[in-house]
């Protein structure tokens, strides 16, 4: 007996040597996702001070935040099919290492200039890295249980990290500086390079070409439409300027779907799009970004600059949301998922997440923190419930070749949905607050207000979309 045991425990062994380098290669996925999504909410509870130092306007201020999610969405794309081309290891470590670049290069800005093309340069750092992580974990993990775990993991740090990144923000600007909002990127992105080479396994590399056209036409398009919304806040709707953005950019964007249509080896496989439970998918989980995005702008403002809330107190003031998000979303993955219908948990989701923000549009001067805690909750305890089927549906039924490029829309419609948010939103406060009287603190809450009524608008907006259009995928998957 004692003969045979080695060989009946070998596969026991070996089984259990391969979940734990799993859970190896999940951590570093996990870690690197954290980090650029922190990246992007980061900066909120520094932006009066940055606004201090480097001398922004109000409205150039939400360019912080759209200078790095609009360069990380528009080139999510190219950058997952660089992973396809090159190998999806080498493109993952390629892009953290330039993102720990422009952060440390970001930390030393004098001018907002500086800043901006430093977080311009993270967004291309994330771009690369982002897509090739999803990508190893969907082709990693088969769908099933194992897949809906690894991807409530990963929605819950992408959901939960921007929260983190708020009451991060807050303990560095408060004990420390702004600056260590850019800085603290650097041991992070070391660590995350090192423990990449060494478990993250390589794909092989396939001849082809990258399709920059597609990517540049893109960017851009999106780039304008972005700054066509930002400049209407201040310039109006009828400025030559905010009109020439929206014509050239939307001009843009027709011709990225004409390159698509012709192209060889397109960035994006329109045979992606062509599924419209899948594509709804993307775009209500872009428009749940849009106005989390939105939320965290105004109301990290809100906190400081009406309620007078230190920088650490109102990066605190955010820790509901992260936990909450966390324990909702295992909690979905592990149990719910196999008792409640998928659509069911994505439209309860969504609509208490809606809720919240319509709580948020009722917001005073003197509102107590319980009522900016209970906006918050009715927002997570809705993420939780819903991103887990809306990523589970986003990727469903998408073949290993196509892993990347599917890996790269849900990304892209995530960040774009933020940055385009951002602006919308910027608009809608800058519209009602020429019409604001009494002083600058009731004038930024008139705004905020009427964002946060903006954010349920897209909530709404996704409510209908995933009940008209989504097909959860099949139980077991």
């Amino acid at each position: 007996m004692s003969a045979l045991a080695p060989e009946m425990t070998a596969p026991a062994v070996s089984r259990r040597r391969r979940v734990s380098h799993e859970n190896l290669v999940l951590a570093v996925i996990l870690t690197s996702q954290l980090m650029v999504v922190l990246d992007a909410t980061i900066v909120n509870v520094a932006l009066p001070k940055m606004q201090a130092a480097l001398d922004f306007s109000p409205s150039g201020l939400s360019w912080v935040l759209n200078a790095y999610t609009l360069t990380f969405g528009g080139l999510l794309l190219l950058g997952a099919r660089a992973g396809d081309l090159m190998g999806r290891r080498k493109t993952f470590v390629a892009g953290v290492v330039i993102f720990t670049v422009a952060s440390l290069v970001g930390g030393f800005a004098t001018s907002g200039g500086f800043l901006l093309a430093a977080r311009a340069l993270q967004g291309v750092g994330g771009a690369l890295a982002a897509p090739s992580s999803l990508a190893l974990m969907t082709t990693m993990f088969p769908e099933g249980k194992q897949r809906l775990r690894a991807l409530a993991l990963f929605t819950a740090v992408s959901v939960s990290g921007g929260a983190l990144g708020l009451i991060l923000g807050g303990m560095l600007t408060q004990w420390a500086s702004w600056r260590w909002v850019m800085f603290v990127n650097v041991p992070i992105g070391l660590l995350v390079v090192l423990a990449g080479r060494a478990l993250l396994p390589e794909t092989d590399p396939h001849p082809g070409r990258f399709d920059l056209m597609g990517a540049l036409t893109s960017t851009a398009g999106m780039g304008l439409l972005v700054y066509g919304f930002v400049r209407a806040a201040t310039a109006g709707w009828s400025d030559p300027g905010t009109v020439g953005s929206f014509v050239v950019g939307a001009l843009l964007l027709a011709a990225f779907v004409s390159v698509e249509l012709r192209a060889e080896e397109p960035i994006t496989p329109l045979r992606l799009l062509a599924d419209s439970s899948r594509t709804s998918a993307n775009v209500a989980r872009g428009l749940l970004f849009a106005g989390m995005f939105g939320m965290f702008f105004f109301l990290t403002q809100y906190l400081q600059d009406v309620l007078h809330y230190s920088s650490l107190k109102t990066g605190f003031a955010f820790l509901p949301m992260p936990t909450t998000v966390f324990v909702v979303s295992q909690l979905t993955s592990r149990s719910l998922s196999d008792r409640i219908p998928g659509r069911v948990l994505m439209l309860g989701g969504v609509g208490l997440a809606g809720t919240g923000f319509l709580l948020a549009s009722g917001l005073g001067e003197h509102s107590s923190y319980l009522h900016v805690a209970g906006c918050l909750l009715l927002f997570a305890i809705g993420n939780g419930l819903s991103f887990v089927p809306l990523t589970q549906a986003a990727l469903a039924g998408v073949p290993p070749k196509d892993a990347g490029a599917a890996s790269g829309l849900v990304n892209v419609t995530q960040q774009l949905g933020g940055a385009l948010g951002v602006a919308v939103l910027v608009t809608v406060a800058g519209s009602a607050t020429k019409h604001a009287g009494g002083s600058a603190a009731h004038a930024f809450l008139v705004g905020a207000t009427h964002a946060f009524a903006g954010s349920a608008v897209f909530l709404a907006a996704a409510f209908v979309l995933v009940a008209a259009l989504v097909r959860p995928a099949p139980a077991g998957h």
